[in-house]
């Protein structure tokens, strides 16, 4: 018998709560997505883009610390069976502070160098000041990763929004005051000191203090180390376009692109949250491996977050030119280029890469790590390829096209634990490449400038 809408609102059972969770997802991803692309139309207007281009400068930089430091102290909190051990949670919060303080030092440290590799002198002033946001968010309270663990994501959602609209709010007063990159930095800065804040004040569960248990820690390093070493390089996959490009195109142009990359990874980062705040807790709720009906119903709820993420894919690649055009001024025109190639580019990145949560799920960080690892590798070479030979346009295709080359490396870990699920992939191939290609045939025209 199906469930009632009532009972879905108030059921504790994991159906109800996975599909409030993915709604509430959704909801968070939408509401923080409208809220960034409001505060961006109003900031373009502004601000020159030269400083959205500077701002991608100093997100690579402040992503590699995080990405090259990450000790998987959140998936760890989700996958262990001590996920509930106030003495775990508190070794872990412990952890997550120390790893803050050693970042902001790092931020400071790499100043100079980073101003000097891409010549400016900017960056010496502002990686400093915006690094203190890892120290911030290294006393995030353990209570989110306990939320998410348990698929009780609703107020987690409350407070992600409420921090953002308020910091965004600061952030254009700034601008309109300062007209200066600073205001970014500032209200950046703001955003993540109220989210931390309320998360303390505001989560349930217990209350964080400075603890270390040495059995906790050898848990944590053991599964860890292997997200250490797998974001490391998952920094090249997510990062690696604006960092290559900011040495081939200027800091104007890299505004523009970047504006462009966010609105087109709208669809891939959607059906990524969803996955990471849904999929994941099921996977280790509802083990799929020797379990038929478990794994039909999660393989189900994976299929209709990859539809999501397609369909959407879809929509943006054909919207893409005329939404640049209604939103943006002449400036930012070549924006809608790089969403439309996006939607080609991306699909694999929807349809495949959330298996990784399979892996995960079943604590198998060495081969999470290893997949990411190729991966980064050919996507860092052909993106080098395609920025000297093609531009932006080479940049952009190489996202896709790396994700494919380490493909049978994926399916070989997954099929270990019966995660493939390949007549799915086939069907979501099969209708999405040729609807975002006749969007890119379409307009053919506006995506030939992005090749020098």
């Amino acid at each position: 018998m199906s469930k009632s809408p009532r009972s879905v609102l108030t059921d504790g059972s994991v159906k109800a709560r996975s599909m409030r969770g993915a709604a509430l997802t959704v909801i968070a991803f939408g509401g923080s997505n409208l809220l960034r692309l409001a505060s961006n139309l109003i900031l373009t207007r502004i601000l020159f883009p030269e400083a959205f281009g500077l701002m991608a400068l100093v997100q690579v930089f402040i992503a590699a610390l995080n990405m090259f430091s990450d000790t998987g102290i959140n998936k760890s909190l989700i996958q262990s069976k001590r996920g509930d051990d106030p003495s775990f949670l508190n070794t872990a919060w412990t952890v997550q502070i120390i790893r803050g303080v050693i970042l902001w030092g790092l931020a400071a440290a790499v100043a100079l160098p980073a101003a000097a590799l891409y010549d400016e002198p900017m960056l010496a002033e502002l990686l400093p000041v915006v690094g203190a946001t890892a120290f911030i968010l290294g006393f995030m309270t353990t209570n989110v990763a306990t939320a998410n663990r348990h698929l009780m994501l609703g107020r987690i959602t409350v407070i992600d929004l409420g921090a953002q609209l308020l910091g965004l709010s600061v952030m254009v007063t700034l601008a309109y005051m300062m007209e200066s990159v600073w205001a970014l930095v500032i209200g950046g800065l703001l955003t993540t000191f109220i989210k931390v804040l309320l998360q303390h004040l505001l989560m349930p569960g217990i209350r964080n203090r400075l603890h270390w248990d040495p059995s906790a820690f050898s848990e944590l390093f053991s599964f860890g180390k292997f997200i250490f070493l797998s974001t490391a390089v998952t920094f090249v996959i997510a990062q690696g376009d604006k960092a290559i490009l900011g040495g081939f195109i200027s800091l104007a142009e890299l505004g523009v692109y970047n504006i462009g990359y966010f609105l087109g990874s709208i669809p891939y980062l959607l059906a990524g949250a969803v996955a990471s705040k849904v999929i994941f807790p099921l996977y280790r709720m509802k083990p799929i491996q020797g379990n038929p009906g478990n794994r039909a119903k999660v393989l189900r709820a994976r299929r209709m977050v990859v539809a999501m993420g397609v369909a959407l894919l879809c929509v943006m690649g054909f919207a893409s030119v005329p939404l640049v055009e209604l939103l943006y001024d002449p400036r930012y025109a070549l924006a809608g280029p790089v969403i439309t190639l996006m939607s080609l580019s991306f699909l694999p990145r929807v349809i495949i890469s959330n298996y990784g949560a399979v892996l995960l799920a079943a604590g198998d960080s060495r081969a999470f790590f290893s997949i990411n690892l190729v991966t980064a590798v050919v996507q860092t070479g052909l993106m080098f390829l395609g920025a000297i030979y093609l531009g932006i346009f080479g940049v952009v295709l190489a996202n896709g096209l790396a994700l494919l080359v380490s493909h049978p490396l994926r399916v070989y870990q997954v099929r270990q634990y019966e995660g493939w699920d390949p007549k799915a992939d086939l069907m979501f191939f099969t209708l999405g490449i040729p609807i975002t290609g006749i969007a890119c045939w379409l307009y053919r025209a506006e995506i030939a400038l992005l090749i020098p």
